[in-house]
């Protein structure tokens, strides 16, 4: 029976692809929580894969943020996701492992990145400080896979999804990415009766989002199809920019109130929409608008606050 081990099963991507797979009959799903594994633990990482033999990894553990978090925690970003990265994908040759499916980030591309962006474009300009040690663990990873693929004949893929939300999203104000971010400040807002609530930056920064049962469908397809030497962007149809996004979200919600935005706060990346064209012609498409992956987003939202198992950190 062939067998899968999906490394950060609890976060928003990981989750999501194991909603997808999970009790498939023909399929072993393997999973361990951090109680269980500290994937910065190269030694224990290591005997783990080399007792469980998975076919095929899905790397989607990591340390994720907003621009606050990637600002506050720089070390951390850098080396939380550099051991990960490398345990995982070491391990995963060690192992034995020939299928490894590894994310990168849009971060990874210049700041003034022509736009869409495409893989050729990676390490041609300097990157959103906000999120530059972020990205440099994240090229790393992609590194690692060409290398490992080019000295030992794996098939290790680097996949680069533009933002993804959804079920399973980090809903805290200073952690959170941006999308759930703005759906908790706007409930609060609307549960406290404010008239205004402030928003971070200008609101003209545009980006694709792609809801995560969708990016989920697109991995199974990239272990299953995806034979290039290159990284493949997971890219959504169109963008919207955060003013755009923020109004959607207040509509979702419910917030009647007025949005301002506190210009003195960091933008960003001016823009980043991804090149999908290569992920599309595999036959893939998301699936999800905009609309309505908000409103799932924000029905699971209340369902977990409501239990008391929003989760503070990712």
């Amino acid at each position: 029976m062939p067998s899968i081990y999906i490394a950060g099963h609890t976060g928003l991507v990981g989750s999501a692809l194991l909603r997808r797979v999970q009790g498939r009959p023909a399929l072993r799903v393997i999973t361990a929580d951090r109680s269980h594994l500290d994937l910065t633990d190269g030694p224990a990482v290591e005997t783990f894969l080399k007792r469980e033999r998975p076919d095929a990894v899905v790397a989607a553990a990591g340390r994720v943020g907003g621009i606050s978090a990637n600002s506050r925690q720089p070390a951390e970003f850098l080396y939380d996701n550099l051991m990960m990265e490398m345990n995982l994908l070491h391990g995963s040759w060690k192992a034995g492992v020939k299928r490894l499916l590894h994310f990168g980030s849009s971060c990874m591309y210049p700041k003034d990145c022509p736009q869409p962006m495409e893989p050729k474009q990676l390490m041609t300009g300097k990157m959103e400080s906000t999120s530059e040690p972020y990205a440099i663990a994240k090229l790393a990873g992609m590194a690692l896979c060409e290398a490992t693929n080019r000295q030992y004949g794996t098939r290790f893929v680097s996949a680069i999804p533009c933002t993804i939300y959804g079920p399973g999203d980090n809903f805290d104000l200073e952690e959170g990415h941006v999308l759930s971010a703005l759906l908790r400040r706007l409930h609060e807002g609307k549960e406290e009766g404010r008239e205004e609530v402030v928003l971070w930056g200008s609101g003209s920064p545009r980006r694709q989002f792609l809801y995560c049962d969708d990016l989920a469908e697109a991995c199974e397809l990239l272990l299953e199809k995806y034979e290039g030497p290159e990284p493949i962007n997971i890219g959504s149809d169109s963008t919207a920019s955060i003013r755009e996004l923020a109004e959607r979200c207040a509509q979702v919600v419910g917030f009647r109130g007025r949005l301002s935005w506190d210009t003195g706060r960091p933008d960003g990346a001016p823009e980043k929409s991804l090149d999908g064209s290569v992920m599309q012609g595999l036959g893939w498409k998301p699936k999800t608008d905009l609309s309505e992956g908000l409103r799932r987003t924000y029905a699971w939202f209340l369902q977990q606050r409501g239990s008391g198992a929003v989760r503070a950190v990712a």
